[in-house]
């Protein structure tokens, strides 16, 4: 892989709002080139005018679009990394949706990290260089929501598509993480506070402070940190991990015979 200070790219899908553009951002304060990856065109935008940035509007699980990604990131400086971010947040349970539908919602979120990585293997490979990968997941890969079963079996088997391409590639000096996330402020749970009202948001709120060990829901800022270490060659010992980024929360065992501190 590339020095951190040298010229390097890195891919970043669902890189327009949230975590994606937060990711963006570090990178770019960081000194890489940045090609973003979003389905909504307009949120894109942010991106005009800086020097080491480009947007490629389309669905992060289209080879087409990742391919086309890969190239201008390539045509920009050495592609040496790639975040798979992009997810959708629609749900249903199998006791009231056909199982087609299930598969449906699980691909939905799984192919665009499966496509991701297949092009940015390939490419890391063609180079001969290697490169790093890093895979956005969640702390329901490990403790399932109620009524969340597609984005739970989705992004679990992300965690599993991360081992299995850091054993098969790692010879080849492929890395591949993941990390998986608590609750994260994002403008998407800000609307979702907003929906609720004042009283129900501050309940939310509070049960969030309960449900963390830090007492609190983390900035997106706190995960592009950890998304640009990994992708770093700080961490070049560091393959197949899941790196929790959840405030404890995948740690905290609530129970009644707790003693309150």
């Amino acid at each position: 892989m590339q020095p951190a200070s040298a010229s390097r790219s890195v891919v970043v899908t669902g890189g327009g709002r949230g975590v994606g553009r937060a990711v963006v951002e570090r990178l770019l304060r960081d000194g890489a080139h940045v090609v973003a990856i979003e389905l909504d065109e307009g949120a894109l935008d942010w991106l005009a005018g800086h020097p080491r940035a480009l947007g490629v509007a389309g669905s992060a699980a289209d080879e087409a679009v990742t391919e086309a990604a890969a190239d201008r990131a390539e045509e920009a400086a050495p592609l040496t990394g790639w975040v798979n971010n992009a997810a959708v947040f629609r749900d249903a349970s199998v006791h009231t949706a056909p199982a087609d539908e299930i598969l449906d919602l699980v691909r939905t979120n799984l192919a665009p990290a499966l496509v991701g990585c297949t092009t940015a293997v390939r490419r890391f490979l063609a180079t001969g260089t290697g490169g790093a990968i890093v895979n956005v997941s969640s702390h329901q890969a490990q403790r399932a929501v109620p009524g969340c079963t597609p984005y739970v079996t989705a992004k679990a088997a992300i965690e599993g598509l991360t081992r299995a391409l850091a054993v098969e590639y790692g010879p080849r000096a492929v890395r591949v993480n993941a990390v998986a996330l608590g609750s994260i402020a994002t403008e998407r749970y800000a609307a979702y506070l907003d929906e609720l009202g004042p009283d129900g948001a501050a309940q939310v709120e509070e049960e969030m402070r309960r449900i963390h060990p830090l007492g609190r829901v983390g900035a997106a800022a706190e995960v592009a940190s950890v998304i640009a270490h990994l992708l770093s060659d700080d961490a070049a010992y560091v393959t197949g991990a899941t790196v929790p980024v959840d405030g404890g929360r995948s740690v905290l065992a609530r129970d009644p015979e707790a003693h309150d501190t």
